[in-house]
């Protein structure tokens, strides 16, 4: 344990830190599953909402430094093009 009063600071600050990032990387991980699963459901109208609140979820995380901002991008074009072939799918099925 910290005996000096700046390393016993320092010590409450990281505690602090910790948490933040540990609740902003939760928040990161359960929008990308909730997407994930309406990509499975195929309902194209939860679809666009959730791919809405996701994208800005994860450009939140870049602000934050949760995430590198080019692996925020790679994430959101990566799920765009999941989202758009989704659509895709369900129009030609509908057809």
């Amino acid at each position: 344990m910290a005996n000096h009063v700046s390393a016993l600071k320092r010590a409450r600050q990281t505690e602090t830190k910790t948490a933040a990032n540990r609740s902003n990387k939760s928040r990161v991980r359960v929008v990308l599953r909730n997407l994930r699963t309406a990509l499975t459901s195929g309902d194209t109208k939860t679809l666009d909402a959730t791919f809405s609140a996701t994208v800005s979820t994860l450009d939140k995380s870049v602000q934050k430094g949760v995430l590198h901002k080019n692996t925020a991008s790679r994430y959101k074009a990566r799920l765009n093009a999941r989202v758009k072939a989704a659509k895709t799918a369900t129009k030609t099925a509908a057809k």
